[in-house]
Protein backbone atom coordinates (compact mmCIF):
# COMPACT_ATOMS: atom_id res chain seq x y z
CA UNK A 1 0.00 0.00 0.00
CA UNK A 2 1.34 3.34 -0.74
CA UNK A 3 2.10 5.30 2.13
CA UNK A 4 0.30 9.00 2.09
CA UNK A 5 1.95 12.49 3.00
CA UNK A 6 0.34 14.24 5.60
CA UNK A 7 -0.33 17.17 3.60
CA UNK A 8 -2.07 15.04 1.31
CA UNK A 9 -3.95 13.07 4.02
CA UNK A 10 -5.43 16.57 5.11
CA UNK A 11 -6.30 17.18 1.49
CA UNK A 12 -8.01 13.91 1.27
CA UNK A 13 -9.73 14.07 4.33
CA UNK A 14 -11.70 17.52 2.71
CA UNK A 15 -12.36 15.36 -0.30
CA UNK A 16 -14.23 12.47 2.36
CA UNK A 17 -15.96 15.60 3.81
CA UNK A 18 -17.49 16.43 0.27
CA UNK A 19 -18.25 12.91 -0.08
CA UNK A 20 -16.61 12.48 -3.20
CA UNK A 21 -14.01 9.66 -2.30
CA UNK A 22 -16.34 7.05 -0.92
CA UNK A 23 -14.02 4.10 -0.38
CA UNK A 24 -15.58 -0.07 -0.04
CA UNK A 25 -15.75 -0.95 3.44
CA UNK A 26 -14.83 -4.72 4.13
CA UNK A 27 -16.08 -6.00 7.36
CA UNK A 28 -15.44 -9.98 7.06
CA UNK A 29 -11.88 -9.78 5.69
CA UNK A 30 -9.68 -12.62 6.86
CA UNK A 31 -6.44 -10.92 7.36
CA UNK A 32 -3.73 -13.89 8.18
CA UNK A 33 -3.32 -16.82 9.23
CA UNK A 34 -3.80 -16.94 13.10
CA UNK A 35 -7.23 -17.89 14.74
CA UNK A 36 -8.32 -14.60 15.90
CA UNK A 37 -11.85 -13.40 16.30
CA UNK A 38 -13.01 -10.21 17.80
CA UNK A 39 -17.03 -9.91 18.00
CA UNK A 40 -18.03 -6.11 18.60
CA UNK A 41 -20.61 -6.22 21.41
CA UNK A 42 -21.58 -2.43 21.99
CA UNK A 43 -21.09 0.55 20.00
CA UNK A 44 -23.45 3.06 19.01
CA UNK A 45 -23.41 2.62 15.03
CA UNK A 46 -23.06 -0.26 12.87
CA UNK A 47 -25.65 -2.29 10.28
CA UNK A 48 -26.54 -5.43 12.56
CA UNK A 49 -30.03 -5.94 12.80
CA UNK A 50 -31.76 -7.12 16.18
CA UNK A 51 -28.78 -4.99 18.33
CA UNK A 52 -29.18 -2.02 20.17
CA UNK A 53 -26.95 0.66 20.20
CA UNK A 54 -25.66 2.13 22.50
CA UNK A 55 -22.59 4.79 23.34
CA UNK A 56 -19.92 2.20 24.90
CA UNK A 57 -17.62 -0.41 23.79
CA UNK A 58 -17.63 -4.06 24.55
CA UNK A 59 -16.00 -6.81 22.38
CA UNK A 60 -15.91 -11.09 22.63
CA UNK A 61 -11.65 -11.52 21.78
CA UNK A 62 -11.52 -15.82 20.65
CA UNK A 63 -8.01 -16.75 20.30
CA UNK A 64 -6.34 -19.56 20.92
CA UNK A 65 -8.71 -21.62 22.83
CA UNK A 66 -9.47 -18.43 24.73
CA UNK A 67 -12.51 -16.67 25.12
CA UNK A 68 -12.10 -12.47 26.66
CA UNK A 69 -14.77 -10.10 26.80
CA UNK A 70 -12.67 -6.67 26.80
CA UNK A 71 -14.78 -4.22 28.38
CA UNK A 72 -19.33 -4.05 29.41
CA UNK A 73 -20.78 -1.08 27.47
CA UNK A 74 -22.87 1.04 28.92
CA UNK A 75 -26.27 -0.41 30.21
CA UNK A 76 -26.78 -4.07 31.19
CA UNK A 77 -29.90 -4.41 29.58
CA UNK A 78 -28.17 -3.09 26.44
CA UNK A 79 -25.51 -5.64 26.53
CA UNK A 80 -28.05 -8.82 27.42
CA UNK A 81 -30.06 -7.75 24.19
CA UNK A 82 -27.28 -7.72 22.30
CA UNK A 83 -25.24 -10.51 23.19
CA UNK A 84 -28.62 -12.72 22.97
CA UNK A 85 -28.85 -11.60 19.03
CA UNK A 86 -25.20 -12.75 18.49
CA UNK A 87 -25.47 -16.14 20.33
CA UNK A 88 -23.02 -15.09 22.92
CA UNK A 89 -22.79 -17.07 25.95
CA UNK A 90 -20.81 -15.36 28.96
CA UNK A 91 -21.00 -17.79 30.98
CA UNK A 92 -18.23 -19.28 29.29
CA UNK A 93 -15.48 -16.74 29.46
CA UNK A 94 -12.00 -17.38 30.46
CA UNK A 95 -11.28 -14.08 32.02
CA UNK A 96 -12.72 -10.46 31.09
CA UNK A 97 -10.80 -7.54 30.75
CA UNK A 98 -12.28 -3.89 32.01
CA UNK A 99 -10.39 -0.77 30.36
CA UNK A 100 -11.52 2.11 32.91
CA UNK A 101 -13.73 3.17 35.22
CA UNK A 102 -16.25 5.00 32.67
CA UNK A 103 -19.42 4.10 33.05
CA UNK A 104 -19.37 3.59 29.04
CA UNK A 105 -17.28 0.38 30.00
CA UNK A 106 -18.38 -0.97 32.60
CA UNK A 107 -22.13 0.03 33.31
CA UNK A 108 -22.75 -3.93 31.89
CA UNK A 109 -21.35 -5.23 35.16
CA UNK A 110 -23.97 -6.04 36.55
CA UNK A 111 -25.31 -8.45 33.66
CA UNK A 112 -22.02 -10.06 33.25
CA UNK A 113 -22.20 -11.05 37.28
CA UNK A 114 -25.92 -12.24 36.93
CA UNK A 115 -24.16 -14.98 34.58
CA UNK A 116 -20.94 -15.39 35.35
CA UNK A 117 -20.23 -14.02 39.07
CA UNK A 118 -16.94 -15.95 39.33
CA UNK A 119 -15.34 -14.96 36.16
CA UNK A 120 -11.91 -13.13 37.16
CA UNK A 121 -11.91 -9.59 35.83
CA UNK A 122 -8.65 -7.53 35.38
CA UNK A 123 -9.30 -4.05 35.92
CA UNK A 124 -6.92 -1.07 36.48
CA UNK A 125 -5.47 -0.44 40.00
CA UNK A 126 -6.74 3.02 41.02
CA UNK A 127 -6.22 4.47 44.69
CA UNK A 128 -10.28 4.51 46.38
CA UNK A 129 -11.09 2.98 42.82
CA UNK A 130 -14.24 1.53 42.06
CA UNK A 131 -12.79 -2.17 41.34
CA UNK A 132 -11.36 -1.83 45.16
CA UNK A 133 -7.80 -1.32 45.85
CA UNK A 134 -5.11 -1.14 48.60
CA UNK A 135 -2.98 1.01 50.02
CA UNK A 136 0.04 1.30 52.86
CA UNK A 137 -0.75 2.68 55.81
CA UNK A 138 2.33 5.18 55.34
CA UNK A 139 -0.08 7.30 52.75
CA UNK A 140 -1.40 9.39 55.70
CA UNK A 141 0.64 11.93 57.54
CA UNK A 142 0.89 10.80 61.95
CA UNK A 143 -0.19 12.81 64.47
CA UNK A 144 1.88 11.38 67.01
CA UNK A 145 0.84 13.77 69.41
CA UNK A 146 -2.88 12.84 69.79
CA UNK A 147 -4.43 11.17 72.14
CA UNK A 148 -5.39 7.56 70.64
CA UNK A 149 -8.62 8.29 70.39
CA UNK A 150 -8.38 10.84 68.24
CA UNK A 151 -5.67 8.92 65.71
CA UNK A 152 -6.82 6.43 63.20
CA UNK A 153 -7.40 3.25 64.31
CA UNK A 154 -5.92 4.25 67.66
CA UNK A 155 -2.36 4.90 66.57
CA UNK A 156 -1.79 1.46 65.06
CA UNK A 157 -3.02 1.26 61.79
CA UNK A 158 -2.62 -2.07 59.89
CA UNK A 159 0.66 -2.06 57.90
CA UNK A 160 -1.90 -2.32 54.21
CA UNK A 161 -5.53 -0.78 54.32
CA UNK A 162 -7.58 -2.70 52.11
CA UNK A 163 -10.81 -0.45 50.07
CA UNK A 164 -14.39 -2.21 49.15
CA UNK A 165 -15.30 -2.45 45.67
CA UNK A 166 -18.50 -1.27 43.86
CA UNK A 167 -19.40 -5.22 43.36
CA UNK A 168 -18.03 -6.64 46.55
CA UNK A 169 -18.63 -10.23 45.26
CA UNK A 170 -16.86 -10.03 41.88
CA UNK A 171 -13.41 -11.82 41.50
CA UNK A 172 -11.24 -9.03 40.72
CA UNK A 173 -7.88 -9.24 39.79
CA UNK A 174 -6.17 -5.26 39.83
CA UNK A 175 -3.49 -4.61 37.39
CA UNK A 176 -0.86 -1.70 38.88
CA UNK A 177 1.70 -2.07 35.38
CA UNK A 178 2.04 -3.56 32.07
CA UNK A 179 1.89 -7.69 32.42
CA UNK A 180 1.34 -10.90 30.37
CA UNK A 181 -1.18 -12.55 32.32
CA UNK A 182 -1.01 -15.27 30.05
CA UNK A 183 1.54 -17.02 26.95
CA UNK A 184 1.50 -14.19 24.61
CA UNK A 185 -1.27 -12.16 26.27
CA UNK A 186 -0.61 -9.12 27.44
CA UNK A 187 -2.20 -5.89 29.68
CA UNK A 188 -0.63 -2.76 28.76
CA UNK A 189 -1.58 -0.29 31.70
CA UNK A 190 -0.86 2.99 31.30
CA UNK A 191 -2.16 6.91 33.12
CA UNK A 192 -3.61 9.12 31.46
CA UNK A 193 -2.01 13.45 31.30
CA UNK A 194 -5.11 14.63 29.51
CA UNK A 195 -6.62 18.01 31.49
CA UNK A 196 -9.95 16.21 31.28
CA UNK A 197 -8.81 12.76 32.13
CA UNK A 198 -5.33 13.48 34.35
CA UNK A 199 -4.83 10.56 36.42
CA UNK A 200 -6.99 8.17 34.85
CA UNK A 201 -5.63 4.58 34.69
CA UNK A 202 -6.47 2.45 31.18
CA UNK A 203 -5.87 -0.89 30.50
CA UNK A 204 -4.86 -2.16 26.97
CA UNK A 205 -5.44 -5.57 25.66
CA UNK A 206 -1.86 -6.72 23.14
CA UNK A 207 -2.09 -10.74 22.28
CA UNK A 208 1.24 -11.51 19.93
CA UNK A 209 0.06 -13.63 17.04
CA UNK A 210 2.49 -15.01 14.22
CA UNK A 211 1.49 -12.15 12.44
CA UNK A 212 2.48 -10.12 14.87
CA UNK A 213 0.41 -7.94 17.76
CA UNK A 214 -3.34 -7.50 17.95
CA UNK A 215 -4.35 -4.79 20.22
CA UNK A 216 -7.82 -3.88 21.36
CA UNK A 217 -8.01 -0.51 23.10
CA UNK A 218 -11.35 0.97 24.61
CA UNK A 219 -10.64 4.70 24.90
CA UNK A 220 -7.02 5.07 24.31
CA UNK A 221 -7.60 7.88 27.12
CA UNK A 222 -3.65 7.92 27.61
CA UNK A 223 -3.04 8.31 23.95
CA UNK A 224 -3.23 5.87 20.98
CA UNK A 225 0.53 6.69 20.44
CA UNK A 226 1.91 5.88 23.53
CA UNK A 227 -0.51 2.65 23.96
CA UNK A 228 1.20 1.39 20.31
CA UNK A 229 4.68 2.40 21.55
CA UNK A 230 4.63 -0.16 24.41
CA UNK A 231 2.52 -2.51 22.16
CA UNK A 232 6.10 -1.75 19.73
CA UNK A 233 7.82 -3.58 22.49
CA UNK A 234 6.38 -7.08 22.62
CA UNK A 235 6.62 -7.25 18.67
CA UNK A 236 7.61 -4.03 16.28
CA UNK A 237 4.76 -5.99 13.89
CA UNK A 238 1.35 -4.16 14.93
CA UNK A 239 -0.92 -6.35 13.22
CA UNK A 240 -4.35 -4.81 13.81
CA UNK A 241 -5.70 -2.13 15.90
CA UNK A 242 -9.47 -2.43 17.25
CA UNK A 243 -11.34 0.47 19.64
CA UNK A 244 -11.73 3.65 20.04
CA UNK A 245 -8.73 5.70 19.74
CA UNK A 246 -10.69 9.01 21.90
CA UNK A 247 -10.37 11.20 18.37
CA UNK A 248 -13.76 12.28 18.63
CA UNK A 249 -13.33 15.70 19.42
CA UNK A 250 -10.14 16.27 18.15
CA UNK A 251 -9.29 18.62 15.19
CA UNK A 252 -8.60 17.73 11.52
CA UNK A 253 -4.64 18.56 12.66
CA UNK A 254 -4.74 16.37 15.52
CA UNK A 255 -6.68 13.34 13.71
CA UNK A 256 -4.17 13.48 10.45
CA UNK A 257 -1.19 13.46 13.04
CA UNK A 258 -2.42 10.28 14.31
CA UNK A 259 -2.88 8.74 11.10
CA UNK A 260 0.20 9.47 9.94
CA UNK A 261 1.54 7.91 12.85
CA UNK A 262 0.30 5.29 12.90
CA UNK A 263 0.26 4.29 9.12
CA UNK A 264 3.71 5.68 8.66
CA UNK A 265 5.50 5.26 11.52
CA UNK A 266 4.13 2.21 13.59
CA UNK A 267 3.02 0.44 9.99
CA UNK A 268 -0.02 -0.47 11.67
CA UNK A 269 -1.10 -3.47 8.96
CA UNK A 270 -4.84 -3.01 9.85
CA UNK A 271 -6.93 -0.61 11.54
CA UNK A 272 -10.27 -1.31 12.79
CA UNK A 273 -11.35 1.96 14.66
CA UNK A 274 -15.10 2.09 17.37
CA UNK A 275 -16.21 3.91 19.67
CA UNK A 276 -15.14 7.32 20.26
CA UNK A 277 -12.95 7.31 17.49
CA UNK A 278 -15.19 9.74 16.02
CA UNK A 279 -16.64 9.89 12.74
CA UNK A 280 -14.15 12.76 11.14
CA UNK A 281 -11.52 10.23 12.31
CA UNK A 282 -13.31 7.07 10.62
CA UNK A 283 -13.35 9.26 7.15
CA UNK A 284 -9.69 10.18 7.64
CA UNK A 285 -8.53 6.48 8.81
CA UNK A 286 -10.10 4.98 5.97
CA UNK A 287 -8.38 7.22 3.62
CA UNK A 288 -4.73 6.21 5.57
CA UNK A 289 -4.95 2.91 5.65
CA UNK A 290 -7.72 2.04 2.53
CA UNK A 291 -8.42 -1.58 1.93
CA UNK A 292 -6.77 -1.88 4.96
CA UNK A 293 -9.51 -0.33 7.51
CA UNK A 294 -11.79 -2.77 8.64
CA UNK A 295 -15.59 -1.62 9.60
CA UNK A 296 -15.84 -2.64 13.05
CA UNK A 297 -19.32 -1.65 13.69
CA UNK A 298 -22.20 -3.29 16.19
CA UNK A 299 -22.17 -7.10 15.65
CA UNK A 300 -19.28 -7.02 13.17
CA UNK A 301 -16.80 -9.90 13.68
CA UNK A 302 -13.38 -9.08 12.52
CA UNK A 303 -11.41 -12.39 11.98
CA UNK A 304 -7.84 -12.98 11.39
CA UNK A 305 -7.25 -15.97 9.51
CA UNK A 306 -9.46 -18.86 8.07
CA UNK A 307 -11.24 -20.30 11.14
Amino acid sequence: MRIRSLASLSTAITCIALASCAMPVRPHRAIGTAELRITILYDAFGKAPGMKKDWGYAALIEYDGKRILFDTGDDPDVLAANVRAQHVDLARLDFVVISHRHADHMGGMSYLLSVNPQVKIYAPKENFGVFGSSLPSTFYRRGESLPADRRYFDGVPPPIMKFGSAWPRANFQLVDGTTEIAPGIHLIALVSDKPTTLELKELSLAIKTPEGVVLVVGCAHPGIDKIVAVAATIDQRIRLIAGGLHLVVAQDPAIAQIAALLHDTYHVQYIAPGHCTGEPAFAALQVAFADHYLYAGLGTTLKLGDP
